[in-house]
């Protein structure tokens, strides 16, 4: 347990005379914080540059999510929570620019202050600052928030924590942490978790809360109507705190905002059709082109917008689960990689439109460079050449196919690295030296058509192969249960990125995501070079650090082959309401987690 302190007046006074002798009184708090050098927007800022300051308020948006949900606290493991609500209920003490790789500035708090060396990070509250039940926000509220979630919270909470020698109470709108090893991330990252009501948790098992206890917070909107597993809505509150901050200005301009949830994506297309929902995602190109003429859209009641990004392209693709023996060696992942015809896929499922990913931080400058490691990214991983995969330093793509079904050449390949990790084709079934034949399940979520679609034609390659793949899908609840346990052979995988990655890194990519559940790891990598290139990561004094060491963990992590690559998006493509209105001026981010709903508004 952390050391956590609330001191009296007479010993806070003692406090600041023994830290203004020991110097710290030097760090002079600011308004804002940047990963590198200083924020981007002054301490007058009036509004984020994204955002439209005059928009007017009200207007309701419709939201479509496909599955259910069966809990509205979306910050402990169990259940199921639409993931908006962390950003549509909640605040931190800082909030985040999308138009800078990673800044932030004050929202809960006034001020922030760090050390010379960011071994600490003190935060002050503003005064008038209120929960949605009208009850001020309090010092013991932030402390208890921040040691429940780093305890009993979702996992994603919890690998910071450990960082944290000590939270201690420094004025009457004042919280010091302070950090056990050097990470300069780590003054940004504590300012970024949910701030909840202790008062409300009281005699109340916090880790056992679905929709019995929905959580009290200090967000713009509040849950005022849901029907378990069909739909939720948010009002904004009225009597918000924050409508006057200058972090606020030109967001949060909606009245209402409803999420509707749906089997699968047709239906969700025809509730566009319906007037249903009034906005909507789609993910395919071929659809957008194809399926996006219909009545509501040739009369202009429903708009059809594309938002570009810069960000990195992440990963999405069909992630196979090194726990199991199965997928322990290299060579059977390249294989199964191999086998994967992306470019008749891609011809089949979206009319050739869709770029494939190329490595997780693609589409940035973050990215692996073609060819050879050079410079210093060949400087950070020839230490560990002994044990570097192929590919990792002279070089690696994804395999390119002739375009047909047949995929011969590729094929050809599959079959030599298969034969070469001891697999071979015994009476027309793949097995190996102990006659083990090669079987595995591919997991999938009911009414996820594309997909499917996508994995029948892959189970045809792998037949070719002697190998025997099954797709299972199941409900939203038995998907989520498995993948939070790594319960699975292979199943599809998407995670976003960020153009600062940092310490998330270890929660995507670190050996502790091998045995602990909830964490983005699916495919249990467990690599010490992996890791060796994430401290660097988290070690980087410049941006030209960072970019480096990321390059070259993007290197580790594709020719690790854990995953097979699938569609980059690089642009979002989003169908709404012509009353659903957002400004010209898009930031680096794009469409990313909060840009809609919160900066979009309603305008007849």
């Amino acid at each position: 347990m952390k050391s956590i302190c609330f001191p009296t007046a007479r010993v806070l006074g003692l406090i600041t005379a023994v830290l203004c002798s020991l110097g710290f009184a030097a760090a002079e708090p600011q308004h804002g914080i940047a990963m590198y050098g200083d924020p981007a927007l002054p301490p007058d800022f009036v509004s984020l540059p994204y955002v439209n300051p005059d928009a007017p308020k009200g207007g309701r948006i419709v939201l479509a999510e496909r599955g259910s949900f069966d809990s509205l606290n979306p910050f402990i493991f169990k259940g199921r929570a639409p993931w908006q609500l962390r950003f549509l209920v909640s605040e931190s003490l800082m909030g985040r620019n999308w138009d800078e790789p990673f800044s932030l500035y004050g929202v809960l708090a006034e001020s922030i202050q760090v050390g010379p060396d960011r071994e600490w990070a003190e935060f002050t509250l503003r005064e008038g600052a209120q929960f949605s039940d009208g009850t001020p926000v309090t010092i013991e509220d932030v402390m208890w928030s921040y040691e429940t979630l780093s305890t009993q919270g979702h996992p994603r909470y919890l690998g910071l924590w450990s960082k944290v020698e000590s939270m201690e109470q420094t004025g009457p709108r004042s919280v010091r942490f302070s950090f056990n090893s050097f990470d300069p991330e780590l003054a940004m990252l504590i300012g970024m978790r949910p701030i909840l009501k202790k008062a409300q948790w009281d005699g109340v098992d916090f880790t056992q809360s679905t929709l019995d206890n929905i959580p009290i917070t200090t967000g713009p909107y509040v849950i005022t109507d849901f029907r378990a597993g069909r739909y939720v809505e948010l009002t904004k509150n009225p009597d918000y705190w924050g409508a006057d901050l200058p972090f606020t200005q030109g967001l949060y301009n909606l009245e209402t905002i409803r999420i509707e949830f749906f089997g699968d994506s047709n239906a969700i297309l025809e509730a566009l059709k319906a007037g249903i929902i009034t906005s909507h995602r789609e993910s395919n190109p071929q659809a957008w082109a194809v399926q996006y003429d219909f009545p509501r859209v040739q009369s202009g009641e429903v708009v059809k917008s594309e938002i570009p990004h810069q960000r990195p392209s992440g990963m999405t693709g069909y992630v196979m689960n090194t726990r199991h023996s199965l997928f322990s060696d290299w060579r059977v992942r390249d294989a199964l990689i191999h086998a994967f015809n992306f470019e008749f896929i891609n011809q089949s499922i979206t009319g050739g439109l869709q770029p494939r990913i190329t490595s997780y931080f693609s589409n940035s400058e973050l990215g692996m460079r073609d060819g050879p490691a050079e410079g210093r990214v060949r400087d950070l991983l020839e230490p560990f050449a002994d044990i570097l995969l192929p590919g990792m330093l002279d070089g690696y793509s994804p395999p390119v196919s002739d375009g047909t079904l047949r995929n011969r050449q590729n094929l050809r390949h599959a079959v030599a690295q298969l034969e070469a990790a001891g697999w071979t084709v015994q009476d027309g079934i793949l097995r190996n030296a102990e006659g083990r034949a090669f079987e595995f399940e591919i997991l999938l979520k009911q009414g996820d058509t594309e997909n499917t679609a996508i994995m029948n034609i892959y189970v045809q390659a792998l037949e070719r192969l002697g190998i025997k793949a099954t797709i299972v899908t199941v409900d939203d609840a038995q998907y989520t249960d498995r993948t939070n346990n790594y319960d699975f052979d292979m199943t599809n995988y998407q995670v976003g990125l960020s153009l600062s990655p940092g310490n998330e890194q270890y929660a995507y990519w670190g050996g502790q995501g091998v045995n602990q559940p909830g964490t983005r790891n699916w495919m249990g990598v467990n690599d010490p070079v992996a890791e060796a290139m994430i401290d660097h990561m988290l070690a980087a004094e410049t941006r030209d650090d960072l970019i480096t060491a990321t390059r070259a963990l993007d290197r580790v992590l594709t020719a690790g082959r854990y995953v097979i690559p699938n569609y980059q998006w690089n642009v979002s493509r989003i169908a709404h309401a012509r009353q659903l209105k957002y400004p010209e001026y898009i930031p680096i981010y794009g469409d990313w987690f909060d840009w809609q709903p919160h900066v979009w508004w309603y305008e007849e």
